[in-house]
């Protein structure tokens, strides 16, 4: 199976309006920049996104949200994003907003093909609403479901042909579970390489679980907020 395309543009050729899709990142660590920026061009709307958060105003998944191309936010924190505020409060965003845990685990429950889990995050507030809760040893734990994709994109440091991904320190977060959790997984990376490049030991996602890879470029590598100490 050839994996490798021609960049970020054919890689999300067959993504459609109404597409669920997953995107690797936390802040603006680790985001899959160049995937972005093309569903930014292709102009498709309607996007279910689960993402930890929503990026910033200009940058990340607030372009997409600039834009009005996504419909519905999963997300963990969105805090650094005014237009994502202004679209929440004005009713004009639909959002799931998941404890960080929970959303980590459902993305993984999907990668497994486990259907469902329990636990006490969530027990008590407005996340419960509508969700089966049972007691283990005396303790209650909300039922919550898998959540997988359509589309699952990452952007990973190295990657070879074959789809095997390396991630570089903590741009890894989400992205290993999210490879394993879409019905189509896309790679961008920032060093294409032959398979034996990277050793067996340091493979983070098996190629396997991949389906389409490419070498980005021009990465930014924004730092979400920079703080600094003043000079004496």
């Amino acid at each position: 199976m050839k994996k490798i395309v021609t960049g970020a543009d054919e890689a999300i050729r067959d993504i459609k309006d109404g597409a669920i899709v997953m995107l690797g990142g936390f802040g603006l660590c680790g985001i899959p920049e160049n995937c972005i920026a093309a569903l930014a061009r292709k102009g498709v709307k309607d996007l279910t996104c689960i993402s930890n958060n929503a990026g910033v105003d200009d940058f990340g998944l607030g372009l997409l949200l600039k834009t009005r191309q996504i419909k519905k936010m999963i997300s963990s924190y969105v805090g650094e994003n005014e237009e994502f505020e202004r679209q929440l409060l004005n009713g004009e965003l639909e959002v799931d907003l998941v404890p960080q845990g929970t959303l980590a685990t459902r993305i993984q429950m999907a990668g497994m093909g486990i259907p469902a889990f329990f636990t006490p995050a969530g027990y008590g507030t407005e996340i419960a609403a509508g969700k089966e809760v049972r007691e283990f040893a005396g303790k209650p734990y909300l039922m919550e479901l898998a959540l997988p994709a359509q589309f699952a994109i990452v952007k990973a440091w190295k990657g070879d042909r074959l789809g095997n991904l390396l991630f570089r320190k903590t741009t890894r977060n989400f992205s290993t579970s999210m490879a394993k959790a879409g019905q189509i997984t896309i790679a961008e990376v920032e060093h294409l390489v032959e398979p034996g490049a990277i050793p067996p030991d340091e493979v983070h996602v098996p190629g396997i679980y991949v389906h389409r890879i490419f070498q980005g470029s021009d990465y930014q590598k924004r730092i979400e907020k920079r703080t600094v100490r003043l000079n004496p």
